[in-house]
C-alpha cells in the first residue's frame, strides 16, 4: 500500500494509469476507482472514434492523464 501523496507507490501508479486508466488505483486496491477509469476511458474512445471516425486515441488520451494525476494524488484516509 502507499505511503501517501508524492511516495513511489503513487509514482509507479501514476505510470501505470498513465499506459491503462484505472491500472494505478488497481495498484493501489481501489477497485471501484479502477473500473470506473477504465470504462469512462473505454466510452470517451468509443465517442472520439464516433466524431472523428479515426482510430487517434483523443479520448483515452485524455481520460488517461486525468487517471494519472488522481492516482498521483491519492492519499489513503488517516485510521
Amino acid at each position: 500500500m502507499s505511503a501517501g501523496q508524492g511516495s513511489t507507490g503513487n509514482v509507479i501508479a501514476a505510470i501505470c494509469s498513465f499506459f491503462v486508466p484505472g491500472l494505478g488505483q488497481l495498484v493501489q486496491g481501489r477497485i471501484l476507482w479502477a473500473i470506473i477509469w477504465f470504462v469512462l476511458a473505454c466510452v470517451a474512445f468509443a465517442i472520439t472514434w464516433l466524431v472523428t471516425l479515426s482510430l487517434l486515441p483523443f479520448g483515452w488520451f485524455v481520460i488517461s492523464v486525468l487517471s494519472c494525476i488522481h492516482a498521483a494524488v491519492y492519499s489513503p484516509a488517516s485510521r
